[in-house]
């Protein structure tokens, strides 16, 4: 009996280590919310949930989930929602949207993701939340509120940053509270002296007369039983601009003194609920932030404070009451998109003393942000910050490059000068709260004699918070600092919207932007950005389908610079997000915007040829014609449209749009293609990279102009002779169509024009405007995203990591990479929606050693270059030898897992 009795027991727990072992073999993690982890303020009827599966074994995939959702943590857990359970569903998706019952406001909802592998062993459910926001714009009880210095209705001209205050007694104890806040304008919330979130420039820029943003926050650990103090300072941002400059933000239709809505919902342990809202009887008063220009600086005096002011107990008596006003838009939706903070700090590399006033701080790095003071003077000292891209030989700051464009009415608004009056009181810290620039050197100029240290001033990184995605490494450290500079300039151009540059313009240029997006989602879990400015889009778009070159904007834009290769965002960016994430949600919300724009041009231009458009922009030497480049951004928003239309089922348009694309194309080539030579036009680099590049060649003709373009840039001295179109195009048609090598050695130049001559002539960490260095142009800004292409050239060439449009997402990822000559070794790797896509490689002799990792649950089809074969295949233990299915010459079919692939050249000693 003891031996059966012990059998027994041991046969229970080989059962229950069994068990445990299938359960953690597969397990769904990174759960999301709207591309969110644990978001607060929703308000999309049909948030998207989505999630990875961790899973090492070779071949993982899932074969069904189950989806939760529910109020109670505990019982979601273990299965039981009392909103929604979508049961066992059989499907490999990884991205689901909520289509359960509708969802109440100001509600936390807890859900669970439970996935089975290919064997149909079930997960433990990963539990995660969600929390509602407002939902409707019905549910807020509190009123629009501003200051009314002036009641003649001159309140924008009013400079001085208001303060909002109000005091409330919470008579119990708090268990939860929630405060939602919109504004028209930007700024900070306090309680009881504590300064809520760490959000910078909060809410993101929109139009404001069409759509307004607010934020959610979980202020529960700020809240005290008893008496409490809520406090907000507002700033201008762009909805009150107070600087001048060509693009007439000064004029907005919007323009008014900034004004801010809050509801702050209290819920206390007893359960009961409280709302404190904004009303007339909140106190404001004019703060020391005596100047705020998002566009320029700040100017602050500390002899102005108020302490206290956002505590209980602060004797706000000689306070007016606030004014009512009239909400800014009807729309007032959630802000829902990774914010802007100060997110790396950087340290001076030199301190200069020029006199006993002044001083010049380097970064040592080119950054958009803001610069942070610690100083200790004399009251009514007054300190100014400048803030410019370039020094001189001479040591001094050259400011031209930046200001050109500013047209300022005094001399009271220096541009990116930041003015901070001392109060006298100790060691004072000066940041701007509203402003931010591009910059690497600062000089600090005092009004009295002052002492400084290289540690008095630190350089803040500011932008758009957004995750990394990718990471490239070789062994050409030019290569490494041309990825890290397009990174940087990149960052330095993401404030809740794509920009241009950080300091003279800081508009969101539409021609940047479309250029930019696969270097974006490339290198950053960008979506939640481009689908915000993908609204503002609709927002500005006018009835006839005309969309402004910069959005948002004032009213500037809609005459110049708008046509078919600026404003294709409207169409292309939709499209590279669907591509790359697999969610079809920005395509269907922009699809009929894209229809109207494609319509209205082919009202316009019945022949099939536009020349609506800017051009080839700031070409080394060579010229494009207009029409040639904006023709072919009108077909490819014709094909992208009519794929859209196949997607959502809408068989009329994907007939329709088909034929007008294939007549795009058809006039096109009628027009600039030389069928015997298979020479563009001139023959210039454009014009023979760009129709590569969208897929307007003839098939049968491919290699014929592949080969044109090779031979024209290897008469170029294998330099670029490109513009910002162009850019897009040239080192992709090159390794494309079997010109790797040489569009590496384009990629890798260090004299001019190339990238790699910023950095080797300027020691540069960000892309400039301009294909010159320092010194040879005077309006150049050095922090561009325009020619940024190249970062994600990194991605598709030398790691060969494609987006399947057929499995969009990289459900399968197409994997062409190029082992070229002169690399010994390539790092890529890419944190896709399913996980993390490794793609490595280096030399030895005639060999490469690959190293591929395919994540769980996807799959990816492996092209080798001509030439190449593989000798072994194991998978990275090292021992288990592999055999991959090859289902073309040279096309091999991985599935999940991490392999070491052993690939001759016959041909080449490397």
């Amino acid at each position: 009996m003891k031996k059966i009795f012990m059998k027994t027991i041991f046969s229970f727990f080989l059962v229950c280590f069994v068990a445990t072992m299938s359960w953690a073999q597969s397990v769904p993690v990174n759960l999301r919310c709207e591309y969110l982890v644990g978001p607060l303020g929703i308000d999309v009827p049909s948030p998207r949930l989505s999630w990875q599966v961790e899973d090492a074994r070779h071949g993982a995939r899932q074969t069904a989930y189950r989806l939760v959702v529910g109020t109670d943590s505990a019982a979601v857990a273990d299965g039981k929602g009392d909103v929604w359970d979508t049961r066992k569903v059989t499907s490999d998706r990884i991205l689901v949207p909520y289509t359960g019952g509708q969802l109440a406001p100001f509600t936390r909802y807890f859900w669970s993701v439970t996935t089975w592998d290919q064997e149909g062993v079930e997960s433990r459910p990963t539990v995660a939340f969600f929390e509602t926001g407002m939902m409707e714009v019905n549910n807020w009880k509190g009123a629009w509120i501003s200051d009314g210095q002036h009641l003649d209705g001159n309140d924008i001209h009013v400079k001085p940053a208001p303060y909002f205050r109000k005091e409330f007694n919470a008579p119990k104890q708090v268990k939860s509270a929630r405060a939602y806040i919109a504004v028209a304008g930007l700024y900070e919330l306090y309680i009881n002296g504590e300064k809520i979130g760490n959000h910078r420039l909060d809410p993101m820029f929109t139009r404001f007369d069409r759509r307004n943003l607010y934020v959610t926050y979980d202020v529960t650990e700020q809240l005290q039983r008893g008496k409490n103090a809520v406090g907000v300072l507002l700033g201008n941002g762009w909805y009150n601009l107070q600087s001048t400059a060509v693009w007439y933000f000064d004029r907005a239709p919007w323009r008014d003194r900034p004004t801010f809505c809050m509801d702050l919902r209290i819920t206390y342990e007893d359960g009961s609920e409280e709302t404190l809202s904004t009303e007339r009887d909140w106190k404001t008063d004019l703060s020391p932030l005596i100047f705020n220009s998002i566009y320029t600086a700040e100017h602050y005096d500390a002899r102005l404070e108020q302490p206290g002011w956002d505590l209980p107990g602060f004797d706000d008596s000689k306070w007016k009451n606030a004014i009512l006003r009239a909400a800014p838009s009807q729309q007032i939706v959630a802000q829902q998109l990774h914010p802007v903070r100060n997110v790396e700090k950087v340290t001076p590399t030199a301190c200069t003393q020029v006199n006993d006033h002044t001083w010049i701080f380097n970064l040592g790095r080119n950054i958009s942000g803001v610069s942070q003071l610690r100083v200790t003077g004399a009251s009514g000292t007054e300190i100014r910050l400048k803030h410019t891209e370039i020094q001189r030989p001479d040591g001094s700051l050259y400011m031209k490059n930046l200001d050109a464009h500013y047209r300022p009415t005094d001399d009271s608004d220096p541009f990116a000068t930041d003015m901070f009056i001392l109060s006298g009181k100790g060691e004072e810290v000066f940041m701007p709260k509203f402003n931010y620039k591009g910059f690497q050197y600062v000089e600090v100029s005092s009004s009295q004699p002052l002492t400084l240290t290289k540690e008095a001033l630190t350089g803040w990184f500011m932008h758009s918070d957004v995750p990394p995605a990718g990471q490239v490494e070789t062994s050409n450290p030019l290569i490494n600092r041309i990825w890290w500079a397009t990174n940087n300039s990149y960052l330095s151009n993401l404030f809740g919207y794509p920009t241009d540059c950080p300091h003279r313009e800081k508009n969101g240029w539409t021609g940047d932007g479309n250029i930019a997006i696969e270097t974006g989602l490339y290198n950053f879990d960008g979506i939640t950005v481009y689908e915000k400015w993908l609204a503002d889009h609709r927002d500005e778009q006018q009835p006839n389908g005309v969309f402004p070159n910069i959005i948002p904007s004032s009213g500037w834009g809609y005459h110049w610079a708008n046509g078919l290769d600026w404003t294709s965002t409207i169409a292309i960016i939709p499209w590279e997000i669907y591509r790359f994430y697999g969610d079809i949600r920005l395509l269907a919300d922009s699809y009929e915007s894209i229809r109207r724009y494609v319509d209205h041009v082919s009202d316009l231009y019945p022949s099939g040829l536009t020349d609506w458009g800017l051009g080839d922009w700031i070409s080394v030497k060579s010229q494009t014609p207009v029409q040639f480049t904006s023709t072919i951004y009108y077909y490819v928003d014709a094909t992208i449209l009519a794929r859209a239309a196949r997607l959502l089922g809408k068989s009329e348009d994907v007939a329709k749009y088909t034929a007008l694309a294939e007549k795009i194309k058809t006039v096109f080539n009628d027009t600039y293609l030389n069928r015997e030579t298979g020479i563009y036009g001139q023959g210039v680099q454009t014009e023979l990279s760009a129709p590569l590049q969208w897929g307007i060649v003839p098939e049968d003709m491919r290699d014929q102009v592949a080969a044109n373009l090779a031979r024209r840039v290897a008469a170029d001295n294998n330099h670029v002779d490109v513009g910002l179109l162009g850019t897009k195009a040239i080192l992709n048609a090159l390794s494309e169509n079997g010109y790797a090598d040489l569009a590496y050695t384009l990629a890798a130049q260090d004299t001019y024009p190339s990238w790699g001559y910023w950095i080797a002539h300027d020691q540069a960490t960000t892309l400039y405007e301009i294909w010159p260095a320092i010194g040879t142009a005077e309006e150049a800004s050095l922090n561009h995203i325009m020619f940024g292409e190249i970062g994600a050239w990194f991605y598709k060439a030398l790691g060969g990591i494609h987006p399947d449009p057929e499995q969009p997402g990289f459900k399968n990822t197409i994997l062409k990479p190029n082992f070229v000559k002169g690399l010994a070794y390539a790092s890529v790797t890419f944190e896709s929606p399913y996980g993390t896509i490794e793609s490595k490689w280096a030399w030895k002799k005639k060999h490469v050693f690959y190293r591929v990792t395919v994540p769980a649950n996807a799959t990816a089809d492996l092209y080798l270059p001509p030439g190449y074969q593989i000798v072994k295949a194991r998978l990275t233990d090292g021992k288990t030898v592999v055999s991959l299915p090859e289902t073309g010459k040279g096309v091999y079919q991985l599935v999940a897992g991490h392999y070491e692939l052993e690939i001759k050249n016959k041909g080449y000693f490397h």
